[in-house]
């Protein structure tokens, strides 16, 4: 490589990994896999070696990736929030090693080494005063951080209180472990949520959330492993500071590896990713640590990274195996996956038997057949995947595989819309999607069934006592008062809420269905267009088309869905039910708001947030969730935070509970 390439390239993994960064650290969304990023990063670092004259401030092997997000008040480090410097070879270790013991020899100081676990999380300081927790930073670029504070006084691990009355400032990772953030993808996918691409980002997200309710609504959770500043304290090594913060009451990183030399911190390090499979928590690697503190002074840092300090990262593991099948799974949204039955091979640490495929596209872009010799991937806690057809393998007994046209769980038709790359069951009645048509069907804007929420339904589900959306309007006092103890009274008011369910207007129904491209605002014009269920379900696609803000794909699905002889089914059974199955039309068709949009902030005396807003759709208007210059009224009421400052800032018209009565009046 030329010097004028070097540079040219230089440039364009500034670039690269700039964006990269940002998409990780700044919009908690990566586009990448930590391996390819940790790889662009070490060709920057070593062509930046090798051309001296081409490094400047702005790349982010002199800097930490981050920025500071708008909305969050600053807080500058009193000691920076460094990165690590990334190694990928025992080779580059025992030259770290080398290094540090030429200094601590000349410093007359024992060499002694902590491992512990990287933890894949986000990086925070806390700091501590007379033992009261009193704020609280993100990492930020190093320097400066956001102030999230009351975000991370949700995260039960972190105690506002230590045992002892001490000045400090620590710092931890905060992560979402394993099993939690699996169960938090699963209640997104039934909101229909986009899906977070690994905990650490979920973990990111839900930190740096403006409001700091939602944030409580996530499982966060907590390890520190340093002490960065301590007014009240002298330690002597880093090992001995971890067991003191235990005893002050912090949740420590639970592995932490004190070793003699060199070799022992190797076999720390391959006994960590022999044992990460059973971690609960995901890891990107290991941290080798000096454990002397006055060492660590003599060796300093650099501008990013202190020279104390090493991140070893484990390298991907490729085996080829064989593609045994290819089954169809079907999740709760009704999105069939293909998923790669596979001949059992271990790989980083654990047996691969089976993975996803993820859509049909994969599979062609993949050229997959079932019987191909395949190579699995799998880098630290990455889902394994198949990375590539071992081609010159094939013996002609291969066979190609096709993606069903029909559920393979209820029979239903299963349909591939235009511009989408999954394939969805539409059955209404399919098991495999069973608990999210309750729960949608049950949902405020939907039947608005108060008090059957997730547990609930799961609980009714597990028992037998419901098999289908229309069992809810069997369901029996005695079965329901089971469900909690003492819990007549709940049940009482969950049979009442049922009840009062079977009177809700037309639309409500339709949107309860969970038709796919059909939210409130399309059940009301199919409602006021059809008025009746009989008439909807008997409407042509020509019909469908005819109604507002129906297009051609929504027509389609409506069309598609009624065909359903599920959708029928049910259909029948709650017309047995007696929930009703027309529109409650009005003689005033009163469009007061129309081309008005409204952002409701505070409580209200007289109506909920949901009765609100429902008034202001009525009245043609269109309800917000967000202030902007478009925004027609802001109503606020008691307690009203940042969106009335917002308001006020853009100078939105702000107007009372009074005032708003009077509009509706």
């Amino acid at each position: 490589m030329t010097k004028k390439q070097a540079e040219k390239r230089i440039i364009d993994l500034r670039k690269q990994t700039e964006y990269y960064a940002s998409k990780y650290y700044d919009d908690d969304a990566p586009e990448i896999s930590d391996f390819e990023y940790d790889m662009l990063m070490l060709e920057l670092r070593n062509l930046e070696a090798q051309y001296p004259e081409f490094i400047n401030k702005d790349s982010l092997t002199q800097k930490v990736g981050g920025h500071v997000k708008e909305g969050f008040e600053k807080v500058e480090h009193e000691v920076p929030l460094q990165s690590l410097l990334d190694i990928f070879n025992f080779e580059d270790l025992y030259a770290f090693d080398e290094r540090t013991r030429k200094v601590a020899e000349e410093s007359n100081i024992d060499l002694k080494y902590v491992v512990e676990t990287k933890i894949d999380g986000l990086s925070v300081s806390l700091e501590y005063k007379n033992g009261e927790f009193v704020r609280g930073a993100t990492r930020g670029n190093g320097l400066v951080g956001e102030d999230i504070t009351d975000n991370l006084k949700t995260i039960p691990h972190i105690p506002q209180k230590l045992t002892e009355n001490v000045d400090i400032i620590v710092r931890g990772e905060v992560f979402i472990s394993k099993e939690g953030f699996e169960k938090l993808n699963e209640e997104r996918e039934i909101l229909e949520e986009p899906l977070f691409a690994n905990a650490r980002n979920a973990a990111a997200g839900s930190l740096r959330q403006l409001d700091s309710s939602e944030t409580a609504k996530r499982p966060l959770d907590i390890y520190i492993f340093n002490v960065q500043k301590s007014d009240t304290i002298d330690f002597k090594s880093h090992y001995e500071s971890l067991l003191y913060l235990e005893k002050l009451g912090f949740n420590v990183n639970p592995v932490k590896i004190l070793c003699n030399n060199v070799k022992e911190a190797i076999k720390a390090i391959n006994k960590i990713g022999d044992d990460r499979e059973s971690l609960s928590f995901g890891i990107d690697g290991a941290v080798i640590k000096v454990d002397d503190l006055h060492l660590r002074e003599i060796l300093g840092t650099t501008y990013k990274t202190p020279k104390w300090a090493i991140a070893y990262k484990y390298p991907p593991e490729k085996k080829e195996t064989k593609l045994k099948d290819i089954i169809c799974q079907v999740g709760r949204t009704g999105v069939i996956t293909p998923m790669a039955i596979l001949e059992p091979v271990k790989v980083a640490g654990s047996t691969i038997s089976k993975t996803t495929l993820h859509n049909e596209d994969f599979i062609k872009e993949k050229d997959l057949m079932i019987g191909d010799t395949v190579v699995i991937q799998k880098a630290g806690d990455v889902i394994p995947e198949v990375v590539e057809v071992v081609k010159e393998k094939r013996d002609g007994t291969q066979i190609p595989f096709s993606m069903p046209n029909k559920c393979p769980v209820c029979g239903a038709d299963a349909i591939r819309e235009e511009g989408e790359a999954a394939i969805r069951c539409i059955g209404i009645e399919c098991q495999a999607k069973l608990f999210r048509s309750i729960w949608h069907f049950a949902s405020r804007e939907a039947m608005n069934i108060r008090g059957l929420g997730y547990s609930i339904i799961e609980e009714l589900l597990n028992r037998g006592l419901i098999k289908n959306i229309a069992d809810l309007y069997s369901l029996k006092l005695e079965d329901v008062k089971t469900l909690k103890k003492d819990g007549t009274k709940f049940a009482q008011n969950l049979i009442d809420a049922i009840n009062e369910s079977k009177q809700n207007d037309l639309y409500r129904l339709i949107n309860a269905l969970g038709i796919r491209h059909v939210g409130v605002k399309g059940a009301k014009s199919l409602a006021k267009e059809f008025k009746t269920m009989d008439n909807l379900m008997e409407a042509t696609y020509a019909e469908l088309m005819e109604v507002n803000d129906t297009g051609e794909i929504t027509a389609q699905a409506i069309y598609e869905f009624f065909e359903q002889e599920q959708t029928k089914d049910l259909i029948q059974k709650l017309k047995d039910a007696n929930v009703n199955m027309e529109a409650q039309v009005g003689e005033n068709e009163d469009n007061r708001f129309e081309g008005m949009t409204f952002v409701l902030t505070g409580a209200l005396e007289e109506y909920t947030r949901d009765e609100a807003g429902e008034i202001i759709e009525n009245f043609g208007g269109k309800v917000s969730s967000s202030v902007s210059k478009k925004t027609t009224y802001v109503v606020a009421g008691e307690d009203a935070g940042s969106k009335l400052d917002k308001a006020n800032q853009l100078g939105v018209q702000v107007i009372d509970e009074q005032k708003f009565k009077e509009m509706i009046s």
